[in-house]
């Protein structure tokens, strides 16, 4: 196993953190409907910061595993194993705790569009500081 490399950790999830920004707020101007209770005024932004690097981290962790001669001479592997993480388990849990929670198939789309935007530009990053 190879070392993780943290700058990429820290970077990736800044990356995803400002996906998030972009992506919920002027391109898709996501508000919560399904959301019964008066949304909070505090930003929780710091856990989805949280959560991003604990993310971010797990793949590099992954990508370490695998180690750098086999991404090096396979670089599709990056992408492959985020996409894959994000389309196996992130998408399909939050299509089972959305459904749960009625909330409409554009919110559900919204949702998965970025975590699996999200999980590829991490894995970007990965391979560019490679």
């Amino acid at each position: 196993m190879g070392p993780v490399n943290w700058l990429a950790v820290v970077l990736a999830s800044l990356l995803a953190m400002m996906i998030g920004i972009v992506w919920f707020g002027p391109l898709f101007n996501v508000v919560q409907p399904f959301v019964k209770e008066e949304p909070k005024k505090r930003s929780q932004g710091w856990l989805a910061g949280l959560f991003l690097f604990v993310n971010s981290a797990m793949l590099g962790h992954m990508y370490a595993r695998i180690g750098g001669e086999t991404l090096a001479a396979k670089p599709w592997l990056y992408f492959m194993q985020a996409g894959g993480i994000a389309a196996a388990f992130v998408i399909p849990a939050i299509w089972m705790t959305y459904y749960r929670l009625a909330a409409d198939r554009r919110t559900r789309l919204i949702e998965s569009g970025y975590y699996l935007v999200a999980y590829l530009a991490m894995a970007g990053v990965f391979w560019l500081l490679g």
